[in-house]
């Protein structure tokens, strides 16, 4: 059946199960994205975002964003992140592994 493999997505983008491939074992070493990577620095997010405002928008869209930092929420903010979709999607195309489950973001609870 292959190994599940969990490619989280940000605060506000899904995340994804996907199921390990013979071919992804035989090419990875059975190796995978954990996530999409940062496309900006934890300094350069806290340049374009605040905490507050990104609880606001991710609110709007009904997801709920708890922290006792709002620093941490900025640097963390979902455009710091590159497309996880482009990505696991690339993973799935290489055959790496297969696309199981798309899940969509209610709640965020930051430490």
């Amino acid at each position: 059946m292959g190994q599940p493999v969990l490619i989280g997505g940000t605060m506000g983008t899904a995340s994804y199960i996907l199921v390990g491939t013979q071919e992804g074992e035989a090419r990875s070493l059975s190796s995978s994205c954990h996530g999409a990577g940062r496309a900006m620095s934890r300094h350069q997010a806290l340049k374009h975002w605040h905490g507050k405002e990104v609880v606001r928008e991710l609110g709007q869209r009904g997801i709920i964003v708890r922290s006792p930092s709002p620093r941490g929420v900025a640097e963390e903010a979902p455009g710091a992140y590159k497309d996880v979709t482009a990505v696991v999607d690339a993973a799935h195309a290489a055959g790496l592994s297969r696309k199981v489950a798309r899940l969509e973001p209610l709640i965020c609870i930051k430490g």
